[in-house]
């Protein structure tokens, strides 16, 4: 099992960051250039507490679904969204916020295992947690982007 730790300041007020990080709409902005979509559960807004979303996208050029769910949820504090069906053995992703002066502390614990034993352990540590790590981190740029400018907004009003 591989685990990836990272930490973003974000100048915003913690409610904003925590719900940001729930929007679907938002992860698919910040995941354009997979083509990643959400195709089943809650396809647009906000996620809660045992809501699940089935996203597709391409990754390593094969066209992939995962399924999550959020698992624990403390607003504005923690949530958790965990695998439950897709590619990976396991994912389990802790989201932890906490205020820090006029800033949000946003740490991610991504916790995941390749399937394949042997061969996803070494697909793990030769290119699949570097690919994960750089993922987030993008996803993160964008929660932050989005969240100190004025088009947070635009994401966390309700659908319809």
């Amino acid at each position: 099992m591989s685990t990836i730790q990272l930490t973003t300041r974000i100048k915003a007020p913690i409610e904003r960051c925590f719900m940001l990080s729930l929007s679907v709409d938002l992860h698919t902005k910040s995941t354009e250039g997979t083509q990643e979509r959400a195709v089943a559960g809650v396809t647009r807004g906000i996620m809660g507490l045992n809501d699940t979303v089935t996203w597709e996208a391409r990754h390593f050029g094969i066209k992939q679904k995962l399924t999550t769910r959020i698992s624990a949820y403390s607003s504005p504090n923690y949530f958790v969204s965990e695998m439950v069906k897709g590619a990976f053995k396991k994912i389990h992703h802790q989201h932890i916020f906490h205020r820090a002066g006029e800033e949000t502390i946003m740490t991610d614990i991504f916790a995941f295992e390749a399937p394949m034993g042997l061969l996803g352990r070494a697909a793990e540590k030769i290119f699949l947690k570097n690919y994960m790590e750089k993922f987030l981190v993008k996803r993160n740029a964008t929660i932050k982007a989005l969240a100190e400018s004025g088009e947070w907004i635009d994401y966390l009003k309700t659908p319809g």
